[in-house]
């Protein structure tokens, strides 16, 4: 079938194989050409098929020569109906990797359940034997607990007031005010449960258990602060509160694997178009103008430039990993730099429909979006019929 994509807002309901397939190729291209990384061997990425997970796994594999398993919730394709971006990353993933002798399974499944913890430990034992790396990048919306089956949703609030500023519908670039009503109930002990350390810890604690964690193992999870323009409605409000307890989490993991010599780190990354950001009001607007000035600068990096640098300049360079004062990893510290954050507050103030395709990358932002379901990628064919069903190697 042709494939064309279908937005709604800030989904896009189609994905192209072919387009996301190029996409990992070219995050595994840059991940090659800045050499070798002496990083872990065995790794677990878990939310490994989109954004900052897949950045990692695609790192660790084309970087380190790790056997990776990933762990995902996507959909296959089936006939006439394209599957989500995530299933095609990790075939594509997987066809590169086995290309390359490198050892790559994947699960497909509900990561909060205990049954996809259970048969990913299954399979370290029976391939890996232990794990050194441990990745933790879900980004759900929902999550069922595995103890009280109870299904949690987490939501996009301010915390005590209403928040108005300004946002822009990337589609059509209209700048327009905003405002968002403040958490209410459990609104913010719902996020919490969703987005915060609980399910981290219980990866770890059970990974643990089972001995499958090898001497000195690694976790490392994702988290962002930002700039004070989105703080009420980001690290201020409901998902900065879950943000704050993934965080605290880290310490708590740290203190259980000091018996095997373990640690455990948040890496507070840049503000990037991932499913994820596209969907908090006012974000769009600032990545926009952050990408203009970033790019104007050259010190723009998209996911896989991140994990990359991640890695080889902050996890695995044979010193101490460097930490923030609150014992964060910290790289978003091009996107933070004084001059960089000046000027997006003074672009900010200026914002309108009128101008901000010309002094904002709104462009850049489209096509990042774009991009994420295999659509706009330089060098694809979508004029050409594709396959829709493609399978994972490890899993169809």
């Amino acid at each position: 079938m042709i494939i064309e994509p279908r937005t709604r807002g800030f989904i896009c309901l189609t994905s192209h194989p072919k387009g996301c397939e190029q996409n990992v190729i070219n995050q595994i291209a840059h991940v090659k050409s800045k050499g070798k990384i002496e990083g872990a061997k065995k790794v677990l990425v878990i939310g490994a098929s989109t954004g900052f997970g897949l950045a990692s796994r695609i790192t660790s594999a084309f970087g380190s020569d790790a056997a990776t398993i990933g762990v995902f919730f996507d959909k296959p394709g089936t006939e006439g109906r394209p599957g989500s971006p995530g299933y095609y990353n990790t075939a594509a993933f997987e066809k590169q990797a086995n290309a390359a002798g490198l050892y790559a399974k994947s699960i497909n499944g509900d990561a909060f359940s205990n049954e996809i913890k259970e048969q990913v430990i299954q399979l370290i034992k029976e391939d890996l034997g232990q794990i050194d790396l441990v990745i933790y990048s879900l980004a759900s919306p929902v999550r069922t607990h595995p103890t009280t089956g109870k299904r949690f949703k987490s939501v996009l609030k301010p915390i005590g007031s209403v928040f108005s500023n300004k946002t822009v519908d990337f589609h059509t670039g209209n700048v327009s005010e905003i405002s968002i009503n403040p958490a209410e109930g459990e609104d913010i002990e719902n996020t919490v449960t969703v987005m915060g350390g609980e399910d981290w810890k219980m990866w770890l604690d059970a990974l643990q258990s089972e001995n499958v964690l090898a001497a000195g193992a690694t976790t490392v999870a994702y988290s962002y602060i930002g700039p004070e323009v989105t703080k009420p409605v980001y690290r201020n409000g409901t998902i900065g509160a879950a943000k704050n307890d993934l965080e605290a989490t880290a310490f708590k993991i740290s203190d259980t694997l000091k018996s095997i010599g373990g640690k455990a780190y948040v890496s507070v990354n840049k503000a990037l178009v991932t499913q994820a950001s596209s969907a908090i009001p006012v974000i769009p607007l600032y990545i926009s103008l952050l990408y203009k000035i970033m790019k104007t600068k050259g010190i723009h990096e998209g996911c896989i430039e991140q994990i990359q640098r991640l890695y080889s300049e902050r996890l695995y360079t044979g010193k101490e990993v460097p930490l923030d004062d609150k014992g964060r990893i910290r790289i978003d510290d091009l996107e933070m730099r004084e001059d960089v954050q000046a000027e997006v507050a003074t672009l900010w103030e200026n914002a309108a429909t009128e101008n901000v395709s010309e002094i904002g990358d709104l462009e850049g932002y489209s096509n990042d979006f774009y991009n994420l379901f295999g659509f706009k990628v330089e060098g694809v064919a979508y004029n050409a019929e594709v396959n829709e069903v493609v399978k994972v190697p490890s899993i169809d």
